[in-house]
C-alpha cells in the first residue's frame, strides 16, 4: 500500500513562453521601480530554457515503531516531523516583470504538472499533531508509517528581445502525501522515503529493515 499524495489548492496559471522581438532589456531584479517597471512591463513575455530538472522526494515525518498485537481493521499512527521544520520555495535570478511566482508558474507549465507548483507566498511546515489513518482490514504486526514531499529543482535562462540572457534557479515542491507499509514489504527502489522509514522503524530482520537505500 502506497499513501495517497495530498496538496493544497492554490491558484493555477500559466506564464507564456513566447519569444517576442525587439522588446525592451530584461534584468534579474524581483522587483524595479521608476524607470525599470516600463522595462519590466516589456519583459514579462520572454522566452524560457530549463536545464538541470530534478525531481526528488524527501521524508518530513515518520511515526514511532508500530506494532499490533490484535487483528483490527483500522488505525491511526501519529507523524512526528523530521528533517527542515519549514520549507520555502526559492527563486534566485527572477526576471523584473516577471517574478518569482512566474517563474514558478513556467516551470509548472514545462512539467506538465497535475497540481500547481507551490508558489513563493506558500510555506510547507511539519505538523506535530499531523496523523495518518489506514482502514484496510485485516491488520497484525509491525508497520511503518511516514510522511514526504515531492521537491522540484531547476535552472533556467529567460531571454527577452535583444536583453542579455537572465539565469537563475527555482527550488519548490509538488504536492506532499504520507503512506503505512507492513514491515514484511519492501518500498520500491526509488522510494527513499519510505525506506528510509522502514529502516528506522521496523524490527531488525524484518524486509523494510533490511531495505538498502
Amino acid at each position: 500500500m502506497r499513501g495517497v499524495a495530498l496538496r493544497r489548492p492554490v491558484a493555477a496559471g500559466l506564464t507564456v513562453a513566447a519569444l517576442v522581438a525587439g522588446l525592451a532589456g530584461c534584468t534579474g531584479d524581483p522587483g524595479g521601480d521608476g524607470e525599470g517597471k516600463a522595462a519590466a512591463t516589456a519583459c514579462a513575455d520572454g522566452a524560457y530554457a530549463w536545464s538541470g530538472i530534478r525531481r526528488t522526494q524527501e521524508l518530513t515525518a515518520m511515526a514511532d515503531p508500530i506494532r499490533i498485537e490484535e487483528e483490527t481493521d483500522s488505525y491511526e499512527a501519529r507523524l512526528e516531523p523530521v528533517g527542515d521544520p519549514v520549507r520555502r520555495p526559492s527563486v534566485t535570478g527572477a526576471p523584473r516583470g516577471v517574478g518569482a511566482a512566474g517563474v514558478i508558474r513556467a516551470l509548472g507549465a514545462r512539467l506538465r504538472t497535475e497540481e500547481p507548483l507551490a508558489g513563493p507566498s506558500e510555506t510547507e511546515r511539519a505538523d506535530e499533531d499531523h496523523y495518518f489513518e489506514v482502514a484496510t482490514g485485516d491488520l497484525k504486526g509491525a508497520y511503518y508509517a511516514w510522511g514526504w514531499i515531492d521537491l522540484v529543482e531547476a535552472d533556467f535562462t529567460y531571454t527577452c528581445g535583444s536583453a542579455e540572457p537572465v539565469r537563475g534557479r527555482v527550488r519548490t515542491w509538488e504536492g506532499t502525501g504520507s503512506g503505512f507499509l507492513s514491515c514484511s514489504e519492501t518500498a520500491g527502489e526509488d522510494d527513499v522515503p519510505a525506506r528510509t522509514a522502514g529502516r528506522g522503524s521496523c524490527p531488525a530482520g524484518s524486509a523494510a529493515a533490511e531495505a538498502e537505500i
